[in-house]
């Protein structure tokens, strides 16, 4: 293993004076993924005054956005927390090891590139031909709690974002059989650690509008030679679809997330049904079966029996 380096302190970079060089287009969408961010941190109590923050960044378009809306959001934040930026180099062949440090260096921010031969480790482990994404980012995800621990910070952030969430809650509904997505706060596996995801209200395509024109140094993600896995490109191939063919099905969808409603699921744990009675107060009554609302287009066309019966097939 190789020892940690001590955390990297550069000079500050100049304040935001460098957005003169952008259109008002991306100005706006700046702030409309400013505003997700910050909107994400009040909702779910991600970051407090005197918060250590470290902020996990891959060299890929989400973690470079994270980064960068957080320390934007820093410079007017109500609350006063440092922002250690963590790179971990797994010794994948062909990794370009300069590439972060210069950029930490050129936007001024605290850093600390950990380098542990990972790759090696998995390459024994995993039969060639077989995804070693499980194995690799259980290794990954032990040293980055071990390194949070060393920094002293009090929450770990990761740039997945709502695109993410929504393919992981597909994922674990058609081959996991739970109804379980990416929460965007939780406790860390060991018990010790915060994890914040704070782009949990931010779209995958706004985040690859956003480091295009910044120009972020991207490092490719495929460097291991492992393929995406086939489910997960299975999902996002339907949500991509459904927010060509559906406009507002996926923002309905990650309103749900939010609005969960465990009498009307069947999950005993989460709702007590064998002591049901005409006296529990639920949230709401049965409605199950009422006429749901569409477009008058729709209604128009379709009789009553056959728009229940499709709202209940495709989940609406």
């Amino acid at each position: 293993m190789t020892p940690l380096s001590a955390v990297a302190t550069p000079t500050p970079a100049p304040a935001e004076a460098a957005d003169s060089r952008f259109s008002n287009t991306f100005l706006r969408l700046k702030k409309k993924l400013e505003r997700g961010v910050g909107k994400a941190i009040a909702d779910f109590n991600m970051i407090g005054d005197g918060d250590t923050v470290m902020v996990c960044v891959s060299g890929g378009k989400d973690s470079y956005t994270l980064l960068s809306c957080l320390l934007a959001l820093r410079e007017r934040a109500p609350v006063d927390f440092r922002i250690i930026a963590m790179n971990l180099d797994q010794k994948q062949p062909g990794f370009p090891a300069e590439v972060l440090p210069a950029y930490f260096e050129s936007i001024g921010v605290e850093y600390r590139i950990v380098t542990e031969d990972t790759y090696s480790i998995v390459k024994d482990k995993i039969p060639e031909g077989k995804t070693t994404c499980s194995l690799c980012s259980r290794l990954r995800r032990g040293i980055i709690y071990r390194v949070a621990r060393e920094l002293g910070a009090t929450r770990i952030a990761l740039g997945h974002h709502r695109d993410d969430m929504l393919e992981t809650l597909f994922l674990n509904l058609f081959f996991g059989g739970k109804i379980k997505a990416m929460p965007p706060k939780l406790v860390s596996d060991n018990g010790e650690h915060v994890v914040i995801r704070p782009l949990a209200y931010c779209t995958e395509a706004d985040i690859a509008k956003f480091a295009r024109t910044m120009e972020f140094p991207i490092i490719p993600c495929n460097l291991c030679g492992s393929q995406e896995n086939a489910q997960r490109k299975q999902i996002k191939t339907m949500l991509q679809g459904w927010a060509r063919e559906h406009p507002g099905r996926i923002e309905s969808i990650a309103t749900a997330l939010g609005q969960v409603v465990p009498s009307h699921l069947a999950d005993a744990s989460l709702f007590d049904f064998r002591n049901l009675t005409r006296d529990t107060v639920v949230a709401e009554g049965d409605i199950a079966f009422d006429r749901i609302d569409v477009p008058s287009a729709s209604a128009a066309v379709m009789p009553t029996v056959v728009q229940l019966t499709d709202h209940r097939t495709d989940g609406k």
